[in-house]
This record gives structure tokens, sequence and C-alpha cells, in this order.
């Protein structure tokens, strides 16, 4: 038997198989992609719309329900003025990362704004259909609009109200079909030829209110509880969406709370248990001057015992740019 003299180094028989197996592997991806002379185009929208609740949604002043930010501008008596593009929304930021500014928040008079959000806030999974109805009616759809969809929040916190006059498991029902009917309404958008990205519900079982609740009852742990029927909603939601990346791009923003909360440090945050804002200037009227002693809204987690700080909606528009980017739209 002939030992390699040198074992770190391959044989050059091997490395022929080696050279063969890239060779076959390149071939198989350039295939895949449609060949060797197709040219990969980038995704770039020319209209953005937003359907969802109020962590997609602004008031008609333009405030959002976060923690608003002011300009470095003042007014005439030397005010600060509020300024809608401080501190953004994750669908701000995704609008902006395509050049798109939204119709609710056009400080610089855009002339013809292309993005606009039909999200408001209170909305439920079973508003988006008319909320993309209304759009239907304002002029509809065209192909590769990217559209954005975040909502089940409410739906997690009224249904959890009802317990323990209904069980557990019927709660999760509920909210199962309710995610269902969500990631219906997300496949109805691809039909119009719209590119959709999908969030989602938090964690609802680590708002500050789930905190809250965990204190006021002893009957169960209802933080627990709160996560339970948030993963009832995201499981259905998860599984019914068209599970084709050329036209829907899922983003994980419950999981993405759980590692917020797992390792703070990690993202910057010192506070995720916590609301920033006091509690009489709740989002949308919070903002940097309206925060409780050491409240921020880049290192806090969370704006008030159930929306979050800029902190999060960093985190989410992050991975909506980096889906929209990465997904074959």
């Amino acid at each position: 038997m002939i030992l390699n003299r040198n074992p770190g180094r391959p044989t050059p028989a091997a490395s022929g198989r080696l050279r063969r197996a890239i060779a076959v592997g390149v071939l198989a991806l350039l295939g895949g992609c449609g060949g060797g002379t197709s040219a990969y185009q980038a995704y770039v929208p020319t209209r953005m719309y937003s359907f969802g609740d109020e962590n997609s949604a602004f008031t008609v002043d333009g405030l959002k329900y976060s923690i608003n930010g002011f300009s470095t501008a003042t007014d005439g008596s030397g005010l600060k003025v509020l300024d809608c593009t401080v501190q953004p929304i994750w669908v701000q930021s995704l609008a902006s990362a395509f050049g798109l500014t939204f119709a609710q928040c056009n400080p610089g008079h855009v002339p013809s704004p292309q993005a606009v959000s039909y999200a408001f806030a209170g909305a439920e999974a079973s508003d988006i259909a008319a909320q993309i109805d209304a759009r239907i009616a304002a002029g509809g759809f065209q192909p590769g609009d990217l559209v954005t969809v975040l909502a089940g929040g409410n739906d997690v916190v009224d249904l959890y109200k009802q317990y323990p006059a209904r069980t557990e498991a019927d709660l999760e029902n509920e909210l199962g079909a309710r995610g269902k009917a969500l990631a219906l309404q997300v496949n109805r958008l691809v039909g119009f030829g719209a590119k959709v990205i999908v969030s989602t519900v938090p964690d609802m079982g680590l708002t500050p209110y789930a905190f809250q609740q965990k204190v006021e009852f002893s009957d169960t742990d209802r933080a627990a509880l709160l996560s339970r029927l948030t993963a009832a909603f995201n499981l259905q939601l998860g599984v019914n969406i068209i599970l084709d990346g050329r036209y829907v791009g899922l983003v994980q923003l419950d999981q993405q709370t759980q590692a917020m909360v797992r390792s703070p440090g990690s993202f910057g945050l010192t506070d995720v248990t916590d609301a920033a804002c006091l509690p009489a200037s709740p989002p949308p009227g919070c903002n940097t001057q309206t925060l409780v002693t050491n409240g921020s809204a880049t290192s806090w987690m969370w704006a008030d015992g159930l929306r979050p700080a800029y902190s999060v909606q960093s985190q989410l528009a992050t991975l909506a740019i980096n889906r929209a980017r990465q997904n074959p739209f």
C-alpha cells in the first residue's frame, strides 16, 4: 500500500475528481439560473404598498406608533420640530432602500410619492382584505409592485383576553384560523402580480404587557401563554402562504424578538422588559422628549406595553430589505 506522503495535499487523481465535481456544480447552477448567458436582473420596485396594523401605520399628521423623533431644525420660535423620517418604522426603511417615499411622510415634498400605507392602528387579520380592496379601488396593482403585510398582534391580545372563559386550545385553534386567513390574503396579492414581504407577529409573550399579566395572574404563566398563542397564529400563517421565493418573502419577526431578549447586548439593548414611553404619552403621541427616566428609542426594546420601539423596527427593516433583495423577485 502506497501512502500519500503529504496528507494535507490531495493526490493528482483526487485533485482531478475535485475539479470535475466543481465544474459539474457550476454548470448545474448556471442551468438552474436559465443558462450561462442570462444576466441577473436586480429587483427594483417602482411602487410600494403596506397593509397591516399600527406597526406599519401613520397618523394623518405623519406620526408613527412607536417613538417619534425630532429634526435638527427648529421652528420660528426655536422649538424642535417633529420629523417623521427620524427613527423610521420598518416599511419606511424598506421603501427608502429602493428610493421610494411614503405619501404619509414626505417632508421633502417629493412629487407623486410612490409608497402608500393602508395600515391602521388596531387592525386585525380580518381587516387586511378591506385594506387591499381600498388599494384596488384606488388604482390596483401592477406587476412588480412591492407589498408588505404585518398583522395579527392585535388578534393575539384580543383573544388572549378571553382566557380562561375560553380554553387555550380553543383560542389557539381560532388564532390558527386567523393566521391561515391572512395567508390567503397574501396569496391573493400574489395573484395581482405583486411581490410580497410578509412578517410574522412579534412574540407577544415578550412584551411589557405580557410581563404585567404574568405578575397580575397566578393561574398560569400568562407571558408563556401569550407566546404560545402567538406561535399558533404564526404557524398557520407560515404554512399557508405560497412557498415560492419568486413571489413571497417571509420575515420571522417572532424569532428575531426572541433572539433580542436572549442576547440583548448583541443588539445594543439595555432594556427588553419595560416600556420607554411615559404612560401619559403613549404612541403615537410618544417622542424622545416624553420617555421615562433613561428610556431610549434605540436601546430599549418596547415603546409601550405592546408596540416595539425603533430598535425592533430597525431589526425588522434589515430583515425585510435583505429578503426583498435576495429573493428572486
